[in-house]
């Protein structure tokens, strides 16, 4: 394969191509293509990576004209991650505030994020508003990136880290329009049997307003439910004080409004957040296709733009259905942040534990807690969550005997983050800074010390991402120094899991391209293709080759391995 080249579209459905230099400067001379489409399908063979100033301005047009791009290096979302790594983090992350930079001239903000369209694909083809530049000046952009990489701690871990990133903008961008099979007339009946009748003006279906009425019942007078203030208001009246309207706080109290409260507050929010509302807007032509944001939180999370599509209720998946003939193939990681942990503390103890098969917390608990899996479970969990006080401490004071590098690497996170200063993930990935904190007289964040051991690949190239529901977020630019030391002791292992996540997903998705086989989900740590049924044990193989690639990629040649149970279904609800 050749270089790079970089590519932008033009008015009228045209592009703009440059070959690069090994500098990230333009090698040759700007050409002119009247279809952007035939400009990039014609070079396919010969272009190793395309560069672009970001997937959705391109990848959508190519993909609707079946032009599969392997590889590519998205401008933003790449300044993204160097800003953040040069404790600047919050910057315009545009091109167009990249060039303003690069000339010390007026830096404009970024636009506003873009809603996504229900129903539609049409707003992933028109370029967000902002700021245009010329072409010769994205190159240069490109160009300052390339330097800016090798100024960084690890060049290589950097350059691995914003091409893998990169590559998520392409699996994004290809699950989208793939879209994850969802029958529509399954939905209706779950709705149905939860909820029972819809009544006409948009109003509580029958069940939720049954419930309602038995929550009044119970209070001995007119309650809303849906309203936090007035159920606190009438456990007050009843003699019983409670902060929240939470569940686990509301299963603690003995009071007939209990159970039907309870019960209205996990329907509403289906009717809400997945109702008969949602199936209209969001389910087109037998798929729900959500838009992907790669990176959407500080850590490296994904997160989606409008649909929830990455908080399907258990009972809501029964909608998620294969089409006739192919089958679903449903993988989620075993354990991943404890076996990230053991990968980045270099913890020799902890890293025999997770590279033997079965249980990770089985293996752990025969070590370290005399066989009771449990407790190992919540001290490993506890440190890493920064649990410090009750049995926790008593379960992190046996963790620390045992598997010292590893206690020690997030403590030191916990640490760094307490006294104000940012931490990074095993690739860069850095933590915001804490309101008010200082960098160093040097200018520069100072960071927790690495462990020793093999440095990963300095390789540039991807391949030769949740708990499921969201991203932490106890007071990660607060002043409050134990917030943020909570934060930053995660923030080392569950953001070093999203930069494997991210390089699993490369792998995979490069290792089914000869296939039909389509990945049409991800979060955090599981991962779905959709396939024909002769394809599913393939599938499966590659997925678990997938992640002990990526794990000696993001990683080094480390004894642990990143597993993953995997189960093929023609129902999504029918994998766990």
């Amino acid at each position: 394969m050749g270089g790079r080249w970089a590519v932008a579209p033009t008015d009228g459905g045209g592009a703009l191509l440059v070959p690069l230099g090994e500098d990230g400067r333009a090698d040759g001379p700007v050409l002119r293509e009247p279809d952007l489409v035939a400009a990039v399908g014609t070079r396919l063979p010969e272009v190793a990576r395309w560069v672009w100033r970001a997937t959705s301005l391109v990848y959508p047009r190519l993909l609707a004209a079946g032009v599969r791009v392997e590889r590519c290096y998205d401008i933003e979302a790449s300044e993204s991650l160097l800003l953040a790594h040069e404790g600047r983090l919050g910057e315009p992350r545009s091109a167009a505030a990249a060039w303003a930079r690069l000339r010390n001239g007026p830096v404009p903000p970024d636009p506003p994020p873009r809603s996504a369209e229900p129903g539609s694909q049409s707003s992933l083809f028109e370029p967000r508003a902002g700021a245009e530049i010329p072409f010769e000046a994205l190159v240069e952009v490109y160009a300052e990136q390339q330097r800016r990489h090798a100024a960084a701690e690890h060049p290589g871990r950097m350059r691995l880290l914003t091409a893998s990133e990169s590559a998520g903008m392409l699996v994004a961008a290809e699950m989208h329009r793939a879209g994850l099979p969802w029958r529509a007339d399954v939905h209706r009946e779950v709705l149905r049997e939860l909820l029972g009748e819809r009544y006409a003006g948009g109003g509580e279906p029958r069940r939720l307003a049954e419930l309602a009425d038995a929550v009044s019942e119970a209070f001995g007078r007119r309650v809303r439910p849906d309203l936090p203030a007035d159920v606190v208001k009438a456990f007050a009246q009843a003699g019983i004080r409670v902060k929240s309207t939470r569940r686990w706080e509301l299963a603690e109290i003995d009071h007939p409004a209990v159970e039907p409260l309870i019960e209205y507050k996990k329907l509403y929010r289906i009717w809400t957040a997945h109702g008969w509302s949602w199936l209209q807007d969001w389910v087109r032509d037998g798929r729900f296709r959500p838009e992907y944001l790669p990176g959407g939180t500080v850590s490296g999370r994904w997160t989606t733009n409008g649909g929830g599509a990455l908080q399907i209720p258990r009972v809501i998946r029964r909608a998620v259905v294969a089409d006739e003939g192919w089958r679903l193939v449903v993988a989620d990681a075993d354990q991943m942040e404890p076996r990230v942990l053991a990968a980045i503390s270099r913890d020799p103890g902890l890293m025999e534990v997770a590279g033997q098969p079965g249980d990770l917390y089985t293996a752990l608990s025969d070590r370290a807690f005399s066989g009771d899996r449990e407790h190992a479970k919540l001290a490993l969990l506890g440190a890493v969550y920064g649990q410090t006080s009750g049995d926790g401490l008593k379960n992190l004071a046996a963790l620390r005997r045992r598997f010292p590098l590893a206690v020690a690497y997030v403590d030191d996170a916990a640490r760094a983050g307490e006294e104000g200063r940012i931490v990074r993930t095993w690739l860069g990935r850095t933590s915001p800074r804490a309101a008010g904190a200082e960098d160093d007289e040097a200018g520069i964040p100072q960071e927790i010390p690495e462990p020793e051991g093999p440095a990963p690949g300095s390789s540039g190239t991807a391949g030769t991402s949740g708990f499921s529901g969201g991203d932490f977020t106890p007071g990660y630019a607060s002043s409050n120094g134990r917030a943020r030391g909570r934060f930053t002791r995660n923030f080392v292992v569950q953001g070093s899991a999203a930069d494997w996540a991210l390089l699993m997903l490369a792998a995979l998705r490069r290792a089914i391209a000869g296939m039909r086989a389509e990945l049409v989900f991800f979060q955090h740590d599981e991962v779905i293709v959709h396939c024909p049924a002769e394809e599913a044990g393939a599938v499966a193989e590659a997925i678990e080759a997938a992640g002990a690639l990526a794990g000696r990629i993001a990683f080094g040649e480390t004894p642990v391995r990143f597993t993953f149970t995997t189960a093929t279904v023609e129902r999504y609800s029918d994998a766990k």
